[in-house]
Parts: C-alpha cells; sequence; structure tokens
C-alpha cells in the first residue's frame, strides 16, 4: 500500500503519468488535503509541510484540526457473529474487547 504518515495523519499517495508526479491525499479526515512532488524525498517533505500548515490554518480560524480516529470503534454484527466471538475470546482468557483488537491488529498488518 502506497501511504505515508506524519503526527498521526495518513495519506494515501498515487503516480500521475500525466503530469509524472507523485500525489497525495489525506485518507481519515473530512477536510480535502492534497500535496504532490517529483520524487519520494519531496515528497514526504511536502506532505509533511501540508498536514503542518493545516494544522496551523486550523488553529488560525478557531477551528479544531480533525484527527483521522479517536481509537474507538462501533461495529455492528450478528448475534451469532457476537456470541461466536465472544466464546473466541473467553476460550483464549481474553476480553471481547483485547480478542478483537488482537483480530484487527492481525488482519491489518499482516
Amino acid at each position: 500500500m502506497n501511504i505515508l504518515t506524519y503526527q498521526g495523519y495518513t495519506a494515501r499517495i498515487e503516480f500521475d503519468e500525466r503530469d509524472n508526479v507523485f500525489v497525495g491525499h489525506l485518507i481519515g479526515i473530512k477536510d480535502s488535503i492534497a500535496f504532490h512532488a517529483d520524487n519520494v524525498a519531496e515528497l514526504r517533505l511536502a506532505f509533511e509541510e501540508a498536514v503542518e500548515d493545516y494544522v496551523e490554518t486550523c488553529e488560525k480560524i478557531g477551528k479544531s484540526p480533525e484527527k483521522p480516529v479517536s481509537g474507538k470503534l462501533s461495529l455492528r454484527v450478528t448475534p451469532e457473529l457476537h456470541v461466536q466471538a465472544m466464546m473466541k475470546a473467553q476460550a483464549t482468557g481474553q476480553s471481547l474487547n483485547q480478542w478483537v483488537t488482537n483480530v484487527l491488529k492481525q488482519a491489518a498488518y499482516h
């Protein structure tokens, strides 16, 4: 996956063949923040500047900068899946929250 992270913000990176540049967009927030550069080193710098500019601009206009996530996740699942997950968690001596966190971590990082 082509992503960059900085100060809790994540950007998705694409290559624009037409203009021969790397283009990045912050993801996980409603505000639209984009940046671009000719090479990877400049792209990282442009990303960091975009994040810093975003935070500074928000402060200037009296708005709280959006954070991509809070760490709280609310899911809707079928009662059957809920029971199965709870049983798996209990069988491993974990709370449902711990078990789900571990399952998501394995899926996200592997």
